[in-house]
């Protein structure tokens, strides 16, 4: 579909009240032009009017919470030959995929690169990416199989990241098995309604949350490919968390024999405090609530064994089935308007980097994804030996804690 001629982008940008967005038309080059109409005719107007609407009533309403049980080591352990069996018959059948989310940089971490291209090594190169890589191969060589994997990229890190695939040879996967899609985007606005631009030729633009993974698969033509392989389910995981094993069988075998519509990878919380999202039930279906919506009481309830009743925390490693998410594609997710300091040119065309928050972001979240199933097998498993994020540069789950699990874990770093 051809992008509208400047007088429809005009008429549509008159009609808005958005016709800043045309005040450097005139000074730009042809291509630049043609990508700026390209840009703006991609925007969602339905989408920036959220914006002016008022909070609907039920937004600050108490939610119906209740704990919603995991899948404990020791049932895990009792089963995991039959679930390992399960799995691997998946596996083997190349009936699961396996979508990683590395649209982010490391900006938290002092380095500019994509996060994924960060040396976690200290006496040998060793990326994150290839902390992953090095995991999925466990299950590939286990299950005699290659599963399908999908790499989300952002608009910013597309090129270095496919770059860094390829100059490292893919770090040994098959790279006919290996498919790079981009994150969709979304505009940012201010507090006025108005769409901000980054620059004369560029509306700001930024990633629609990590929600956002299966509509910008869809997007990029994977699905149809995805049906006709005969994938039935899709693991989506992070790019944080350099020990996360990906798609081991005993979990993906669990998942399907529970008859659930996903299933999501818990570690048992540091403490009643610690400050992560916790699989529960919202409303009789699963959720995962964030620390910051539980009450002390909440946080601190425990069963007749004296166990934390809110006591799984959810690691970014989820199971879905692909039927259903194709269900939730077609309903529409939630969007989350965020506030964020976003930089911009004002009307002199100067950049502005404010220093407090000036506008809105819009993000589709995970979290949603999992309340819009019906149901959901919560894995439990060994913290230090599956969860090692790499957040911040020191302190609390930083470069050196992640360290120092790897050498647990008996990586060479």
């Amino acid at each position: 579909m051809s992008t509208p001629s400047y007088e429809e982008i005009y008429t549509t940008l008159k009609q808005q009240n958005q016709l800043h967005l045309l005040k450097y038309y005139d000074q730009l080059t042809p291509d630049r032009q043609a990508a700026l109409l390209e840009q703006i005719h991609s925007i969602d107007w339905e989408l920036i009017g959220l914006t002016k609407k008022a909070p609907s009533a039920d937004e600050d309403a108490p939610k119906d919470i209740e704990p919603l049980g995991a899948m404990e080591l020791s049932e895990i352990e009792r089963r995991r030959e039959e679930f390992t069996s399960i799995g691997l018959d998946a596996l083997r059948a190349r009936k699961t995929g396996a979508v990683l989310l590395a649209g982010g940089q490391g900006t938290r971490l002092g380095f500019d690169k994509p996060k994924g291209m960060f040396n976690i090594g200290v006496s040998k190169t060793l990326y994150i990416f290839q902390c992953l890589i090095n995991n999925l191969m466990d299950v590939v060589k286990q299950a005699g199989a290659w599963v399908p994997l999908y790499i989300m990229t952002s608009q910013k890190n597309h090129e270095d990241t496919t770059a860094f695939f390829r100059e490292h040879d893919y770090f040994g996967y098959n790279p006919d098995e290996v498919h790079f899609f981009r994150q969709d985007m979304a505009p940012s606005v201010g507090y006025d309604g108005k769409v901000l631009m980054e620059a004369r030729d560029r509306i700001s633009l930024s990633p629609n949350g990590n929600g956002g993974w299966f509509s910008s698969l869809c997007r990029a033509g994977y699905l149809k490919e995805m049906q006709e392989q005969g994938i039935e389910w899709l693991t989506v995981f992070s790019v944080d968390n350099v020990l996360q094993r990906i798609n081991d069988p005993a979990y993906v075998g669990a998942v399907i024999a529970s008859g659930c519509d996903c299933g999501g990878k818990v570690v048992r919380k540091a403490s009643p405090d610690e400050r992560v999202g916790v699989l529960c039930k919202e409303s009789g279906k699963p959720a995962i609530v964030e620390y910051y919506e539980m009450t002390d009481d909440m946080r601190s309830l425990r069963d007749e064994n004296g166990a934390l009743l809110y006591n799984f925390g959810v690691t970014l490693n989820y199971m879905f089935r692909l039927e259903r998410l194709v269900d939730i594609l077609n309903r529409k997710m939630p969007v989350h308007i965020v506030e964020k300091k976003i930089p911009f040119i004002d009307e002199n065309g100067t950049e502005v980097k404010p220093d407090a928050p000036n506008g809105y972001k819009f993000e589709e979240l995970v979290l949603d994804m999992i309340h819009m199933m019906d149901s959901c097998l919560p894995y439990e498993v060994v913290r230090e030996n599956e969860f090692a994020p790499v957040k911040n540069k020191e302190g609390v789950d930083s470069v050196d804690t992640a360290r120092a699990l790897l050498v647990k874990n008996g990586v060479e770093i």
